[in-house]
């Protein structure tokens, strides 16, 4: 044990810093590459050609099969299940509660394999008309990408975890040509610990694999937007944010319906025992719906990620609400068989396109019922993406400053704070879990839903020992210890001295001695003592105490003063791990919620 944890020393930051860049340039990369899989497939499928070329931002042509593009998704969902039933279960879903799993309970490790059956499972399953997004997968990848170089060098475990939140926030930055984004993301969902030595590889990370981004497909943000200063009523006005607060309400009833809607359908597909059977029952449906919605209005609409749908309702194209109401209701059906019944995909595209339906659709009822106020139908869109993300997830930073940086325009920021904030609200009572965590909390591992700086480790080691310890020789008598009458039958800490220096700890519950107060043992402190201890200062910081005695395996503190020799005259009190967890209880008090959870 010793030897293996002297090979997973921490490296230094420079350079896990330039390994992070590293992630971020092969994150990058297979963005681009994803991509033009995606793209392919979709070609392949859909129209029939051979083509790397796919403007996700514009409609889908009719395809020349006719009625028989029904049939398309099911075809990609044989494939999918192939991949995931034979080379990596772990590919199944969004991607983004596997990566969670494994940063809070595999200490960061991702099999290798599972990059490369996400990056084709997934791009099958959009390619070939999942209502699922890109993001989920490529999140996926750089996350797999950053274990497994934490697998193959010696890191220690947080840096490994680092690596990891350092692919996943490189993945959504490359996806969506948003560093600031990913980077919260990041911090709001991959990081059990936020500092300097965890952010900057991640920031690095995020930022390498965006730059990398825009060199193959531009500055251009995901969409094409309006600017706010063009719109006919300016989005900060107080009507404006009352209705915007309205809205958030709206969308956070929206944002439960999806959580509760996607656990039912995958408990629900689960009844079909075989794989293959389950998959292709849900993707016939969900190409039904598509030929349907192309019956109807013209277009497959909830087909694949959906962008071309968003960059509509942005537009001013779509801006009917019967209609923006019908594809929200179409996009979170879809969604749900598809991710419900084992596609391979995020739900983060989905989020942004049931945001921007259900939004403008809000925003045209609101226009249609105050036509005075000459309301700007895609503001209530831009901030209805954000509210659903940010009530579908949880993560309210990434939400702000994600369609921030896809609008780049500053007024937009307050009213999507305010509709972000209602719909967490709303959400969080409904649902205490998010659209990541319910998943987990299936398999009973939980996720903390919150940061909390530990105040019990900034303690000096002095404001958590107890002081109330024997220094006891090491030639008495452990009977006779045991029959001294002041002990009354509680737990006593013993620190034994030999020659005025601390040779041995005990911990020593003397409710023993009831039954052997005749007994004869033999034996000295000394032969009963544990010499699995350590020596620390007073002024010393609790988390390199607590490190300490993890690295040596020790059960005792002995705190002294002075010079900081063991000597028995400078022997202030002990810490075990049960006063270690006392204090952690302690500190954590002020902010222990009435449930128990946080």
């Amino acid at each position: 044990m010793i030897k293996d944890l002297a090979l997973r020393q921490p490296i230094g930051l420079f350079r896990l810093s330039l390994i992070a860049i590293f992630v971020g340039i092969v994150t990058g990369i297979g963005a681009i590459a994803f991509r033009g899989l995606i793209g392919f497939i979709h070609n392949l499928f859909f129209l029939g050609r051979l083509s790397f070329f796919y403007d996700a931002n514009s409609f889908t042509p009719p395809s020349p099969w006719g009625v028989f593009v029904i049939l398309v998704p099911v075809l990609g969902a044989l494939i999918v299940t192939l991949l995931v039933t034979k080379f990596a279960p772990e590919a199944r879903g969004h991607g983004v509660p596997e990566v969670m799993d494994a940063i809070y309970y595999a200490e960061g490790r991702i099999r290798p394999v599972v990059a490369a059956v996400k990056s084709l499972a997934s791009a099958v399953a959009i390619g070939t008309g999942s209502a699922v997004g890109r993001e989920g997968p490529i999140i996926q990848i750089g996350a797999s990408l950053g274990s497994t170089i934490g697998q193959i060098m010696p890191l220690a475990a947080w840096q490994r975890i680092t690596l990891v939140a350092a692919g996943a926030g490189a993945g959504i930055a490359a996806t969506f040509n948003t560093p600031i984004g990913g980077v919260m993301f990041a911090v709001e969902l991959m990081m059990p610990e936020v500092s300097v030595r965890t952010f900057l590889p991640v920031a690095l990370a995020t930022g390498t694999a965006t730059y990398i981004g825009r060199l193959y497909f531009g500055l251009e943000p995901a969409f094409r937007l309006p600017g706010l200063a063009t719109m006919s009523h300016h989005p900060t006005s107080l009507t404006a944010l009352l209705l915007f607060a309205v809205l958030g309400v709206v969308i956070g009833l929206a944002a439960t319906g999806f959580i509760k809607g996607l656990h039912g359908a995958e408990m629900l597909f689960d009844r079909i025992r075989n794989p293959y059977l389950r998959h292709a029952t849900g993707m016939l449906a969900v190409g039904v719906l598509i030929y349907a919605l192309f019956q109807g209005f013209g277009h497959y609409y909830v087909e694949g990620v959906g962008y071309s749908t968003i960059q509509d309702v942005l537009l001013g194209g779509l801006a009917t609400a019967p209609l923006l109401g019908l594809l929200f209701v179409c996009k979170l059906t879809a969604t749900s068989l598809s991710l419900g019944s084992g596609s391979s995909g995020g739900i983060f595209s989905p989020s942004l396109f049931m945001g921007a339906t259900l939004g403008g659709a809000f925003g045209a009822l609101a226009a249609n019922l105050f036509p005075s106020l000459n309301l700007s139908i895609p503001a209530f869109a831009m901030i209805g993406m954000a509210a659903m993300v940010g009530g579908g997830t949880g993560a309210a930073m990434t939400a702000v400053t994600m369609i921030f940086e896809m609008t780049r325009d500053y007024d937009i920021v307050m009213p999507m704070i305010i509709a972000v904030a209602v719909s967490i609200g709303i959400r969080r009572v409904l649902s205490r879990e998010n659209i990541y965590t319910i998943k987990l909390v299936s398999r009973r591992h939980f996720i903390p839903k919150a940061l909390h700086a530990n105040m019990f480790l900034v303690h000096q080691a002095r404001d958590v020992m107890d002081r109330d310890i024997l220094l006891l020789p090491t030639n008495m008598s452990f009977d006779a210890f045991l029959r001294q009458p002041k002990h009354e039958g509680k737990i006593r800490h013993v620190v034994v001295v030999g020659d005025e220096r601390v040779v041995g700890v005990l911990r020593v519950n003397t409710g023993i001695r009831q039954g052997l107060e005749s007994a004869y043992t033999g034996v000295t402190l000394d032969d009963v003592a544990s010499r699995e201890f350590i020596i620390a200062h007073e002024e010393d910081i609790m988390f390199g105490v607590i490190g300490q005695m993890w690295r040596r395996g020790a059960m005792m503190v002995v705190v002294v003063s002075g010079n900081g020799e063991a000597l028995a005259c400078n022997v202030l009190g002990v810490i075990t791990k049960e006063h270690v967890a006392d204090s952690v209880a302690l500190s954590v008090r002020p902010y222990a919620s009435v449930e128990g959870r946080s």
